[in-house]
């Protein structure tokens, strides 16, 4: 069950979007706003489907450009949510020719009970449109956080019966004068932010700058006769191979063998022992 408490839609990406499929008469999302124009004789409407409740809902949104009165005698900008029953509706209507703004809730499309106030370009800026179980509000602010209630009206049988029904329809009439438009803004949100996705498209010696950090990897490719210097330690081991030919002397250290000889012969008896061993 959609409320429309749920719509939200500030129009800043200037695509009409999934929620507003029924929208008519040359409707467009313009300057990050819902714009209809007023082409005498025609009638045009930011509209969704007919898939949403108003019963313990509420809805609020900006009047942010109003018609000229022009040459017409019948030239306004309405914001309604309307029921499955044709004519049958609540809301708002801003009438451009007697600066009106009638707080309605049409049956045949027409409210005898509806209250009409001296519109104000500053205090009835935003209009709500609320509904709690036993009576529907309207109200209306200078900013869209403080509201003063105009009108309350017991709940209309159809609200409660109308579940996943009703459609929200912010449309706009003149029957003379030069075309111009209407615009709403800020469907049940007070932000108007939006995020745009952007491309660039690069040839071969286009260059794109950055502020952003780049990490760079490299590497060097070395040939046969290139070299690559480092600080880093090389360990060797060498190794000597002694034919049988080879001399390998030794030298005790701290001895002096210069008065010593030696004789090798075969052992015999009477060894004689000279000085200075004796």
């Amino acid at each position: 069950m959609p409320l429309l408490t749920t719509l939200v839609d500030n129009f800043n990406d200037n695509v009409i979007g999934p929620n507003w499929g029924d929208s008519y008469g040359g409707a467009t999302e313009t300057g990050g706003r819902a714009r209809v124009p007023l082409v005498a004789g025609a009638y045009a409407g930011y509209q969704t489907g007919r898939a949403w409740t108003l019963a313990g809902a509420s809805i609020y949104l900006k009047l942010a450009t109003r018609p000229a009165a022009s040459t017409g005698t019948d030239v306004s900008a309405n914001f309604l949510v309307t029921s499955p029953v044709e004519g049958t509706s609540i809301g708002f209507k801003y009438n451009a020719v007697t600066n009106k703004l009638r707080l309605q809730s049409n049956v045949d499309y027409y409210d005898a009970a509806a209250i009409e106030l001296t519109y104000s370009a500053t205090d009835h800026l935003w209009l709500r449109l609320r509904e709690d179980g036993t009576n529907v509000y309207w109200d209306t602010s200078p900013n869209g956080s403080t509201w003063t209630n105009r009108r309350t009206l017991a709940t209309p049988a159809w609200v409660a019966a109308a579940v996943d029904q009703c459609a929200l329809d912010l449309y706009a009439y003149r029957d003379a004068g030069v075309t111009d438009y209407a615009e709403y803004d800020n469907v049940n949100t007070l932000a108007d932010g939006a995020v745009y996705n952007g491309s660039a498209a690069l040839t071969a010696d286009s260059s794109l700058a950055s502020t952003g950090a780049v990490a760079v990897i490299s590497a060097a490719a070395l040939t046969a006769d290139s070299g690559l210097d480092t600080d880093g330690r090389l360990a060797a081991h060498a190794s000597a191979d002694l034919t049988g030919e080879s001399d390998l002397g030794a030298e005790p250290a701290g001895s002096d063998t210069g008065d010593i000889d030696f004789a090798v012969s075969k052992p015999t008896t009477g060894w004689v022992v000279s000085a200075p061993w004796r």
